[in-house]
């Protein structure tokens, strides 16, 4: 291994080559050598070498799993913007699908605009589009604003607020939308961090205090479970764990509820080998533990848009606390953990079954584009897209047992829109649940109207 390498990437490049052949493998070496003169000039703000950071980004995409075109162009990903390296310099070396990947992550030129966020809306617009072609681009991203997210505490404070705030309203709804729990939970705390430095302490405090005796309920429940479970099926495996502080953190000020009110601040999740499994898990559980009525979600039968599926019960021991229980398959928890990167992560190849959900999970992008396609104020395309992002998603039935998804806080007018625009034209009543309601009654998950 060449001796100028720095001790970040001899170490990730110990890992890719357990993944990639020899000639996959020169092209990243090259990709790093070409980013690494190019940016040897500059430093981050935390006075570390400004490889470092495309370094991390690679690693990122690598753990995920995606192939070597995306960790090349995680690589190169800042060169353009910021060196003397522009993109036909890239496609020449590297060819037209890693400078395709690259371009799709560089912002803008000095493009003229009359505010921030007009300048802002246009970049989005930029890797919309991009990401609408091709899905990794998005992937770079995310993987970029995550370790941007972790050095945060070296920018400038107006900065640290500004990148935060984009976080939360713009790239952990992606990341969300996309299926990617780890990246969206991360994103969300750590932008909460900077927004609100107060409650997040308050929150970290509280969880701290929970240790080590409700860690020791916690590890005493998995035992309880994992005993019971052996006689019904076998090799479950069950992990514990806490609830993420912007979860928390949601809950208590935007629902105005005490630290203590909140049930699902440790969870138990049971992976298991079928969904005949995870509904025969479902049933020991409820034998074991007193459900909490109303707290029972069927994402199985009824998955999220995003394909996340998993069985939600929240349950109450003979302790007195309650904590919520996850029963999902190897595969579901794949989809969960890793969203549309488990494609490249669990070499499942992107067939043509694979192609139609990658299809499914991009139509709210083409749809955003296609909306404001006519539409050249930028600023209206970032309230869209914030609207569009929202995640928390409620589940309706037609009367035929279809399912429908519409944003929190939406009436039967929304309903018979999402039905069909002249049924939402013609309405002139509802009814939920086989009962007459008014116009303008919010719907709830489960409901059939």
């Amino acid at each position: 291994m060449p001796e100028n390498f720095i001790n970040e990437y001899k170490e990730l490049r110990e890992h890719l080559a357990t993944g990639f052949p020899p000639d996959e493998l020169a092209l990243i070496d090259k990709a790093y050598g070409i980013a690494a003169d190019a940016h040897a000039p500059q430093n981050r703000y935390s006075g570390q070498s400004y490889i470092i950071h495309p370094v991390a980004v690679a690693s990122i995409l690598f753990m995920f799993g995606l192939d070597y075109e995306a960790v090349t162009a995680g690589l190169l990903h800042d060169v353009v913007e910021d060196t003397g390296i522009d993109l036909p310099d890239i496609k020449r070396i590297f060819g037209d699908e890693i400078a395709s990947l690259v371009n799709g992550v560089t912002k803008l030129g000095k493009i003229p605009t009359a505010t921030r966020e007009e300048e802002q809306a246009e970049n989005i617009r930029k890797l919309l589009l991009a990401m609408s072609e091709d899905i990794r681009v998005i992937i770079i991203k995310l993987a970029d604003r995550m370790h941007n997210m972790r050095t945060l505490e070296f920018v400038p404070d107006q900065k640290q607020r500004d990148k935060a705030k984009e976080t939360l309203e713009i790239y952990a709804p992606i990341a969300h939308r996309l299926g990617i729990r780890p990246v969206k939970e991360e994103l969300e705390d750590r932008a909460i961090r900077f927004l609100d430095p107060v409650a997040y302490e308050e929150i970290k405090e509280s969880l701290d205090d929970l240790s080590p005796s409700r860690l020791e309920f916690l590890e005493k429940i998995k035992s309880r479970i994992g005993e019971k479970l052996k006689n019904v099926v076998s090799s479950a495996q069950i992990d514990g764990r806490i609830k993420s502080v912007h979860g928390i953190y949601r809950k208590m000020y935007m629902q105005n509820r005490q630290f203590d009110e909140i049930y699902d601040i440790y969870a138990v999740r049971v992976i298991v080998g079928s969904v005949n499994d995870c509904y025969n898990c479902l049933g020991v559980i409820h034998e074991m533990f007193r459900p909490i009525p109303g707290r029972f979600k069927d994402y199985i039968s009824t998955p999220k848009p995003n394909q996340y599926q998993s069985l939600h019960t929240t349950v109450i021991g003979k302790e007195g606390i309650p904590f919520e229980v996850q029963i999902r398959t190897w595969e579901m928890h794949r989809t969960a953990e890793y969203g549309i990167a488990a494609h490249w992560k669990y070499k499942i190849g992107v067939n043509e079954k694979k192609e139609e959900k990658i299809e499914e999970k991009l139509k709210w992008v083409r749809e955003i584009l296609e909306d404001q396609q006519d539409n050249n104020n930028a600023e209206e395309l970032v309230r869209t897209i914030k609207t569009d992002l929202v995640s928390d998603e409620i589940f309706v039935l037609t009367p035929k047992g279809d399912v429908r998804s519409l944003p929190q806080g939406a009436t039967v007018i929304d309903y018979a829109y999402a039905i069909h625009s002249a049924v939402g034209n013609k309405m002139t009543g509802a009814k939920v649940d086989g009962r007459i309601v008014p116009i303008d009654y919010k719907v709830k998950t489960g409901e059939i109207i």
